[in-house]
């Protein structure tokens, strides 16, 4: 298996490098980095979708690791509630790998389409929601809810992927109560464990390109500890501006695609 380096022109690699940082740094603060780096891998000749999927995860896995390290560190998110979310999401993720192979996830795009629209709605309308942490739920039924948001999130993240981080945090501000610091740190753990149970089911299947993942994965580093750093520095209202614009770009990256399925046919 080649490491998909061997054959790659420098100004491809080049489109990787600055593609895989701008990732990292736009997934450390309200997630959504897939939007720029898978697109940016499919560029390179010769891979494939699924070799694209598998590289994207290894690069990301990085980069989300690397920004939860920096949130941690910085912002001490809840890990009572972080690491049992991530343990259920982590299930998720694996599982909507698996269905991906054998249902196009085509056939829930105009859902999530229709679920970003209402998210954007939902925070733009409300400009107050993510200013401050205020629990609605205690004990065994916060517990409870946060589960539930990690294994829906986690399956998508292996059934579709772009957007999860963006997911995480506006379920955690919507349903949960955190403000948009608090909810970008803990989806930074959340979204680690999704990246490694997609992997975990890539692995098997020989699609992962390591040597262009391990670039990925060194500037998705950087990326995110810069995205961290500024997110934690700048706080709530920055993290709520960069998560307005993010959605807005999934909704039209994702509305273009079932476009092209449904009406143009392609």
């Amino acid at each position: 298996m080649t490491s998909g380096l061997e054959e790659l022109q420098l100004a491809t690699l080049a489109l990787v490098v600055v593609g895989g940082f701008a990732a990292g740094w736009v997934d450390a603060v309200v997630g959504g980095g897939g939007l720029i780096q898978l697109p940016v891998l499919l560029l390179v000749p010769g891979i494939s979708p699924v070799q694209a999927l598998a590289t994207n995860k290894m690069g990301s896995i990085f980069g989300t690791t690397t920004s939860a390290v920096t949130y941690y560190r910085r912002a001490h998110p809840d890990l009572k509630t972080a690491l049992p979310m991530a343990g259920v999401a982590l299930v998720g993720s694996f599982g909507g790998a698996i269905v991906a192979t054998v249902l196009p996830a085509e056939v829930f795009k105009p859902i999530i389409v229709l679920a970003l629209i209402a998210v954007a709605v939902f925070t733009a309308l409300r400009p107050t929601a993510g200013t401050l942490t205020q629990l609605r739920y205690k004990g065994v039924r916060h517990l409870g809810a946060a589960a539930g948001i990690g294994l829906v999130i986690g399956f998508y993240d292996g059934l579709i992927g772009p957007g999860t981080g963006s997911f995480l945090i506006i379920a955690m501000v919507a349903v949960l109560g955190y403000n948009f610091l608090a909810s970008s740190a803990k989806a930074k753990i959340v979204n680690m464990a999704t990246n490694l149970g997609a992997l975990a089911f890539f692995l098997p299947s020989g699609a992962l390109l390591w040597g262009l993942g391990l670039v990925l994965g060194l500037v998705n580093m950087a990326g995110g500890y810069v995205g961290a750093r500024m997110a934690v520095t700048q706080g709530s209202k920055f993290i709520r501006v960069v998560f307005l614009f993010v959605v807005a770009a999934l909704i039209l990256k994702l509305g273009y695609d079932v476009l092209q399925e449904n009406v143009l046919g392609r």
